[in-house]
């Protein structure tokens, strides 16, 4: 197709329809197609969606498209587009900070986490644009920073909901669990010497291995249960869902798994020093007892690695599949 359309002026791709067709990749995020053409035509980096008088970088940042915006972003054009504003004067910045029901969705797992993700488009936008973007306004006499907290007010709502909804119900989780570690540490299988009171099993292997894995279930459900209730007092501003609010979830949730793996590992060991010897009998125990444990350990971690992805990752941080682009040749639209 580049060979065909080679040697056609900036008019001439317009009238079949080129300009029409990048526009639509770069909503769609055809990261290839976008790729191809601006190394073959560099000049249609400065094209414009006619009927808004948005342009590719624009419309990337709006339908949220990292690939394209980060390859879009080593354009040596790039300031000198950043620098334009659409019939409306929005900056590039206001359209990070919009939250458009035509976006294309984010796959993040919740409320909070969308808004992370919205809260961390903002940023890298801020982090490329001249600090004085911050603080041109559009038509509506709005920064892009009041554009973006008026935008978000409900998905913050939500992500606050969403929070306080996980932290209950994991610091229920994590209560039932200290409850329990402390229980077995007081009354610990086979009982007590009534001589010596110490235990019965005290030289036993199996049971050293009880009291550590024990004290560590309790000492990591104690701490995932004092972050949970940390997050029900938090304060939920925008800047939060980045880093504070997904941190204290990650910790909690972290410490939730490893509380509830050594809590199966002391319950394994309890069973090896009751029923001494009889394999026939704690091998399926152990078995039936690991499955539902294991499937909502696996949720909890799926949740965890998600959230680890979102709040320690980067938009602009991926790397590029495609080569530097070519050396721009300055292009003005009239």
């Amino acid at each position: 197709m580049c060979r065909v359309l080679r040697g056609l002026n900036f008019q001439q791709l317009e009238n079949g329809g080129v300009i029409e067709a990048i526009i639509k990749a770069v909503k769609d995020g055809r990261i290839e197609f976008v790729a191809k053409i601006l190394k073959e035509f560099p000049e249609l980096v400065w094209c414009v969606e006619k009927s808004t008088g948005r342009n590719i970088f624009m419309l990337v940042v709006l339908y949220r498209q990292d690939e394209v915006f980060h390859f879009l972003c080593r354009s040596p054009e790039k300031n000198s587009i950043l620098a334009r504003v659409d019939f409306d004067s929005n900056s590039i910045l206001h359209f990070a900070a919009m939250l458009e029901p035509f976006a294309k969705p984010n796959k993040a797992p919740g409320a909070a986490l969308l808004m992370q993700r919205e809260v961390h488009w903002f940023k890298e936008v801020q982090r490329v644009v001249h600090p004085s973007t911050l603080e041109r306004t559009n038509k509506n006499g709005q920064t892009p920073r009041q554009l973006f907290i008026e935008s978000h007010k409900e998905l913050m709502k939500e992500g606050e909901k969403w929070v306080k909804e996980i932290a209950n119900s994991c610091a229920v989780v994590g209560a039932l669990i200290v409850s329990i570690m402390f229980a077995a540490a007081i009354t610990v299988p086979g009982g007590n010497k009534q001589e010596s009171g110490l235990p019965m099993f005290l030289n036993a292997k199996v049971f050293m291995l009880f009291i550590i894995f024990d004290a560590l279930s309790l000492l990591s459900a104690s701490y995932s249960l004092l972050m949970f209730l940390n997050l029900t007092l938090s304060s939920y501003e925008a800047e939060d869902f980045l880093q504070s609010l997904p941190k204290k979830v990650t910790q909690g949730i972290f410490n939730l798994i490893f509380s509830i793996a050594t809590m199966m590992i002391t319950f394994y060991a309890s069973l090896f020093i009751i029923l001494k010897g009889k394999l026939s009998v704690i091998i399926p125990v152990i078995c039936f007892a690991s499955v539902p444990v294991a499937r909502s350990a696996w949720m909890l971690l799926r949740l965890l690695v998600d959230m680890f992805y979102l709040t320690f990752g980067s938009i602009l941080g991926k790397k590029a599949k495609y080569g530097a682009m070519p050396k721009m040749i300055i292009f003005t639209l009239l």
